[in-house]
């Protein structure tokens, strides 16, 4: 079924690609402005510059800030599509985006340019955006939107529909409204449902909800989405420090937030400071992935000292060497799936400060039991193998330490660097790879010296 609408979608696009290079804009624009803005994204998104500017000429500045509000927004990509753009008509197409939308674009580009821009814009549009471009990045305000309907709740049903009828068009989402007081602070929500079957001489404030649950301007967008999932909400209100309403979040958007803070959060674990997408080039990948590769290969380095230092123990019993990449494997496993248990706990809100003790009492039995299961099977193994019971035992019995040692470990530090208000995402999979490494050459060797006597 998939591979049937990517056929159909690509028969589209290939009619659209044709009345294009012929000049048909007719035909063009018919085809085109039918389809989803989101589709017409990932058609513009796969021509090349000539025909871009085409569609520049084709379409007008408000069907096209349909089509770029679909775009994700990187940097280098936002820039050099302005740059195909004549300026008023990338200002025009920027006044007719939802507010929120185009402080995402703007953001991506030096200050200079984003202000020549604002100041060629509509003059009301560029002041909602200078507004939102003012509260920090990744925040709640730096996402809202101010493109909302409003009402008072010392008006009527009748009043507020006119309200809405007239506002709707320029919302982005109608579903709720919110209820405002005289001094302009939250006072409570009403769905557009609610609104629709009242009577119409009722007084907003008799059928609006007062409890109403809100955000800060300041708070971080990870919590706003936790918080949107938890409740179910389709657009939560943002309030200031004196609950004046100052905007409101969209579910579209705070998908947009889970995407980019999965996205993030997977880089980390996989130690890169941000996701690197695949048209990056091989210097601009080296050059993010060489810091912490670094540090990695300078820990690594130490953990090959460790070994050195077991050099004597070695020498008298090298069948030791052949079960160090067993053990050291087995730790940097184990390690890794505790760490994207507790990682995850933490994003979802699910670990409270209440429940830390008892994750760390369920992940050390569970790294327990993982040992001990794996240690008796080594035992045995190694036993039938090298004849040697006492080797088997070592072996075993260091996997079991180990392995106890190194789900610890995994979920600890994590929740260590949370407390110290670092991302715990930054416990990457190498990082805890590579401490579990070290925690194996000390168990295993350590214990390989101290009964070394009863081995053969």
């Amino acid at each position: 079924m998939a591979e049937q609408e990517e056929r159909m979608e690509q028969a589209e696009f290939n009619r659209l690609l044709e009345a294009l290079q012929n000049e048909q804009i007719d035909s063009f624009r018919g085809d085109f402005l039918d389809m989803h803005p989101y589709v017409q994204a990932k058609f513009f998104s796969s021509l090349d510059g000539d025909e871009r500017t085409r569609i520049y000429h084709y379409l007008s500045p408000e069907e096209m800030a349909a089509l770029f509000e679909n775009i994700e927004p990187e940097e280098e990509e936002v820039r050099g599509l302005l740059s195909e753009m004549n300026p008023a008509y990338a200002a025009d197409m920027l006044s007719e985006m939802y507010a929120d939308d185009a402080v995402d674009v703007l953001n991506e580009l030096d200050k200079e340019q984003a202000a020549s821009y604002l100041t060629i814009m509509d003059k009301e549009a560029a002041a909602e955006i200078k507004e939102l471009l003012h509260y920090e990045e990744y925040t709640a305000g730096s996402i809202m939107t101010t493109e909302y309907v409003a009402i008072a709740a010392n008006q009527t049903v009748r009043s507020a529909m006119y309200i809405l009828k007239k506002e709707a068009p320029e919302a982005e989402i109608i579903y709720y409204l919110f209820v405002i007081d005289e001094d302009k602070k939250l006072a409570g929500v009403i769905s557009l449902r609610d609104l629709i079957v009242a009577d119409d001489e009722t007084m907003i404030h008799e059928i609006m909800s007062e409890r109403v649950v809100s955000v800060s301007v300041g708070e971080d967008q990870e919590e706003v989405a936790r918080m949107m999932r938890d409740y179910d909400f389709l657009a939560m209100p943002v309030v200031d420090f004196q609950n004046h309403l100052m905007g409101i979040i969209t579910i579209d958007d705070i998908v947009d937030v889970m995407e980019e803070e999965a996205s993030e959060d997977y880089s980390k674990l996989a130690g890169i400071p941000d996701a690197d997408t695949a048209d990056r080039s091989p210097f601009a990948a080296a050059r993010k992935r060489l810091p912490w590769l670094i540090i990695l290969l300078f820990l690594g380095m130490f953990t090959a000292s460790l070994i050195g230092r077991f050099e004597e123990t070695l020498n008298q019993k090298a069948i030791l060497a052949v079960f160090m990449p067993l053990i050291a494997g087995m730790a940097g496993n184990t390690g890794t799936q505790a760490l994207a248990v507790v990682v995850r706990g933490i994003a979802t809100g699910d670990i409270r400060s209440g429940s830390k003790w008892k994750l760390l009492l369920k992940e050390g039995s569970t790294g327990l039991l993982i040992g001990i299961s794996c240690g008796i099977l080594v035992t045995f193994v190694v036993y039938f193998w090298q004849n040697d019971i006492f080797l088997g035992l070592l072996v075993g019995t260091a996997i079991i330490v180990t392995l106890f040692v190194a789900t610890l470990a995994g979920s600890l530090i994590p929740l260590v660097m949370h407390k110290m208000k670092i991302d715990p995402a930054v416990a990457s999979g190498p990082f805890i790879t590579t401490i579990n490494d070290i925690i194996s050459v000390l168990i295993y060797f350590g214990m390989a010296t101290l009964f070394l006597s009863y081995l053969k």
